[in-house]
């Protein structure tokens, strides 16, 4: 497997289609199909991703031994500081079970380390049960519990997770 920076206009195109794919077959059956409409069109259209890697998120994705992409990734160095947060992990249905995420949070860690961090964090839908119990399995812990709207009457209603570099 191969970890690539994101950088180019087709690369964030790219990512945006990733997205697509991956929130509505994951995220429906969690948050429903108008909110994943909304989330998509809000963070993780190519504009948002654009604007996002304009604001320093780093955004990467994995691709197989043939080129085809497998997941992404994206983080925010220093946020807050000497901490890293990991804002978007997702993988493909069919890569899923693979390591692809296993490898992306290794990546992420290593990344974090490289800039000084000491921990990487993120958040997690509270009712997406088995994204959770996998990131148990990576090491993470839950540190928080947070409910944040995000526009359009939706909230994100999640856990921090955390584990340390």
């Amino acid at each position: 497997m191969i970890i690539k920076r994101v950088q180019t206009g087709e690369e964030v195109v790219r990512v945006a289609a990733l997205a697509r794919e991956i929130w509505n077959e994951h995220y429906v059956s969690i948050v429903g199909q108008e909110q994943v409409d909304y989330m998509l069109a809000t963070f993780q259209s190519a504009e948002a991703i654009q604007s996002q890697m304009e604001s320093g998120y780093e955004y990467y994705f994995s691709l197989d031994e043939k080129g085809e992409a497998s997941g992404y990734i994206a983080l925010i160095p220093n946020e807050p500081p000497g901490k890293m947060m990991l804002s978007k992990l997702y993988v493909r249905a069919a890569f899923r079970g693979t390591g692809v995420g296993r490898d992306l949070v290794a990546y992420a860690k290593k990344r974090a380390g490289k800039l000084g961090a000491t921990s990487v964090w993120l958040t997690v839908n509270r009712n997406n049960l088995r994204t959770i119990e996998w990131y148990h399995r990576k090491g993470f812990v839950i540190t928080d519990e947070v409910k944040k709207e995000i526009g359009s009457g939706f909230f994100m209603d999640d856990y921090l997770m955390e584990v340390d570099v």
